[in-house]
């Protein structure tokens, strides 16, 4: 019973993962036009850096030797959300020409321009639907582990 709950766990990690991923990404879209923050500089991209909670750990099942590839199959704990990163590449942003606007470069190659967010909505809608998917999938896998738990337990009655 013990995978049962290993599998559940790893797919709930994931769906973790992925529900933050999704809030990071709704973030850099609302964020899309966001010129004037503290820091004086544009809204820089953000996303989320996640990793595995432990190093795969490796087994051996019964019966098996060493020479087979069935053996050397690693069996992961799930992942978990190390944090969140910004882009801090300065060749993404993009420069919009508003010459009235306080905010606009007053000399320089950029003068009447405004330095925008390095976000495009087309890879952030794109990312979405990734995580999306992804968490729909480990929500698939908590539904079959259940369902085979179910059929399991009534096999013998």
């Amino acid at each position: 019973m013990s995978n049962f709950f290993k599998s559940m766990d790893i797919a709930a990690s994931g769906m973790t993962a992925n529900r933050f991923q999704m809030d990071i990404i709704a973030s850099n879209i609302a964020n899309v036009n966001t010129v004037n923050q503290v820091s004086g500089q544009p809204y820089r991209r953000k996303f989320a850096m996640i990793t595995p909670k432990d190093q795969p750990k490796f087994f051996l099942p019964v019966g098996l030797s060493d020479s087979e590839d069935v053996a050397n199959t690693p069996v992961g704990t799930g992942v978990k959300v190390a944090g969140v990163v910004e882009d801090n590449s300065e060749q993404s942003f993009k420069y919009v020409y508003d010459p009235t606007n306080p905010r606009a470069e007053s000399e320089g190659k950029y003068k009447g321009y405004i330095k925008m967010p390095n976000i495009n909505i087309i890879t952030e809608m794109t990312s979405l639907i990734a995580a999306s998917r992804a968490y729909e999938a480990n929500a698939t896998i908590i539904n079959a582990a259940k369902q085979m738990a179910q059929k399991g337990s009534t096999i013998g009655k």
